[in-house]
């Protein structure tokens, strides 16, 4: 299997490829994958110059193969005016918009402050949804402060967990046919009939409880 990782950081270190490197070795940890890192600074010259001729150089049509052959991707963004950065953007724009059909994508966002923490879902969630991937429920934003806490820890394991589990070929091939429906991974759990899905998730797994269990539980209340 092949994870591919796109960091837009602009800085040499970068938190943002930080927190790229943290979510890969979480993923990592629970799945055996080639990884491939994109890093976008890189291509920031090759982005600009393919919007004005549209064609990519060499480099960056190696980036978007890469993406597009992903079995899990991880995307992380700095935080720019409240929402991703322009870079990180520009690149998804010129990506074919089937690419990312069904693919696993894992979102992790970095920033300065807490407040901007929702960008992941007002910015990221959107974005990648409209291109048909299969977002993780689990998303990653890393403040400053965040940095060394035991709750970000948590969060980055959580999250690569669970792109671990979704980028296996059975669970993948479900996700692939059901893709242009979803808004979440949640959306493809094992369904029945008469069941509905519960919002606990345990450790092997979407839990399935029959309705009119469900209904009596509700009625008892």
């Amino acid at each position: 299997m092949k994870l591919t990782v796109v960091s837009a950081g602009l800085s040499s270190p970068s938190s943002t490829r930080l927190l790229a490197d943290r979510l890969t070795a979480a993923t990592l940890g629970n799945v055996d994958a080639e990884v491939e890192v994109i890093e976008l600074r890189d291509l920031a010259t090759e982005i600009a110059g393919h919007f004005v001729t549209g064609f990519p150089p060499a480099r960056l049509a190696a980036a978007l193969d890469a993406v597009a052959a992903a079995d899990g991707l991880i995307a992380v963004t700095p935080v720019f005016a409240a929402s991703y950065s322009g870079l990180f953007k520009s690149f998804f724009d010129v990506i074919d918009k089937d690419a990312l059909t069904g693919t696993p994508v894992l979102l992790g966002a970095t920033g300065g402050t807490a407040r901007h923490s929702l960008v992941t879902e007002h910015a990221l969630r959107p974005l990648f949804t409209y291109l048909r991937a299969l977002v993780l429920p689990t998303a990653v934003y890393a403040a400053s402060e965040d940095w060394g806490e035991d709750g970000l820890s948590h969060r980055i394991t959580r999250a690569g967990a669970e792109l671990a589990r979704f980028m296996t070929p059975a669970v993948r091939t479900t996700a692939a046919v059901h893709a242009p429906d979803l808004d979440t991974a949640a959306a493809i759990a094992p369904r029945s009939p008469a069941g509905a899905i519960t919002s606990t998730l345990p450790a092997d797994g979407f839990r399935v409880v029959p309705f009119e269990q469900r209904l009596a539980a509700l009625r008892a209340e």
